[in-house]
């Protein structure tokens, strides 16, 4: 019988995919000194992307989509779209917020919002508040 080796123990490491709501630098530079691996839209994606084009790209790769648009979970052909690709997300529900804000509300939810996605395997959307993060829409 073969032994797993200590690497292969080891979680996969997340990936945060920035959506253009998010902008492109303060989210993201956040996350980065936190300690997270960032990706940001802009990066890989034209920023008039169709939200079909890229869900299923990131979903593909298992990275993880941190928006505000929190319409998303009740525009059903966006929120199957999102589900079908397979995209795990978090999403502010608060969408007035500054850079600085949403940057703070994100890494403050950081080690909470990783151990869901560790915990859930497939797709869901995920609310981001002030007071923590839960599940709202949860995959199949």
């Amino acid at each position: 019988m073969k032994r797993r080796s200590a690497a292969s123990s080891e979680p996969p490491e997340l990936v945060l995919f920035i959506d253009r709501s998010l902008g492109k630098h303060k989210v993201a530079d956040a996350l980065r000194a936190a300690g997270a691996l960032v990706e940001i839209h802009d990066n890989h994606f034209p920023p008039d992307a169709k939200d079909a084009d890229w869900l299923p790209v990131i979903g593909g790769k298992r990275w993880i989509l941190l928006t505000k648009d929190d319409r998303i979970r009740y525009r059903e052909h966006e929120r199957k779209s999102l589900l079908d690709s397979g995209v795990r997300s978090f999403v502010l529900t608060n969408r007035n917020l500054s850079g600085d804000e949403m940057a703070a509300l994100f890494v403050q939810n950081l080690p909470k919002m990783t151990r869901i996605a560790r915990r859930e395997r497939g797709a869901f959307i995920a609310a981001v508040t002030w007071t923590g993060v839960r599940v709202v829409v949860p995959g199949a």
